[in-house]
């Protein structure tokens, strides 16, 4: 019984310790490059923090610029996969009053684009002891104890950014033209109103069909 307890205790520590050395994609250097208003186009390794709004870019030093001096970034995400392209748009996020701010652009057509801004939340799903070992892969990679990737998703519509609350009734608002085909389509392929993976294919099937 020793002997188990102590492979058990040894197993967990080696398990822990390396999800204690992970990071979320906001907390590393990514290959990518930055566009700014002017029209530069600066390549290196970039460091993003949306709650702050700013672009870090590593060439020789480092230079930081804010959403007002950045038309877009671009990014290879090796932790979440794949490239990720953010723009910097007018939007009221924190007052009345809009400001550039940045977003990532999950899917966009000729009637709807789907963004999103991402943030580190307290995971508080009840996983069992290992909390949040076994997350969904598309909240990423699992990150450490306690906390998970998470999203807020707005939909790009009629020349506005308009927020999308997640709750199931309020997602054919954006639809409302299409709704019975949008509803059939999710529910022949089993679609989630508030998953990453799920909203893009819904909001790639309404531009297709518009």
């Amino acid at each position: 019984m020793k002997k188990i307890f102590l492979l058990l205790f040894f197993t967990a520590g080696i398990i822990l310790s390396g999800f204690a050395q992970n990071k979320f994609p906001s907390q590393i250097w990514h290959k990518g490059k930055v566009v700014t208003v002017e029209g530069q186009v600066y390549t290196g390794l970039v460091l993003y923090d949306l709650e702050n709004n700013i672009v870090q870019l590593q060439r020789e030093g480092v230079e930081t610029f804010g959403a007002s001096n950045v038309s877009q970034f671009e990014i290879f995400d090796e932790v979440y996969g794949g490239v990720r392209i953010f723009y910097s748009l007018p939007y009221a996020l924190a007052t009345d009053y809009q400001t550039p701010v940045f977003f990532e652009v999950l899917t966009q057509g000729n009637d709807v684009a789907l963004l999103c801004r991402e943030y580190i939340a307290n995971d508080n799903r009840g996983m069992g002891m290992y909390g949040s070992m076994m997350m969904n892969p598309m909240w990423g990679a699992p990150m450490g104890m306690g906390f998970r990737l998470a999203f807020n998703y707005y939909f790009f519509k009629d020349g506005e950014i308009q927020k999308y609350s997640q709750k199931k009734r309020d997602l054919m608002v954006f639809f409302d033209d299409r709704e019975d085909e949008v509803k059939l389509f999710m529910r022949k392929n089993r679609l989630s109103h508030d998953k990453r993976g799920d909203l893009l294919r819904i909001t790639a099937y309404y531009n297709q069909i518009k």
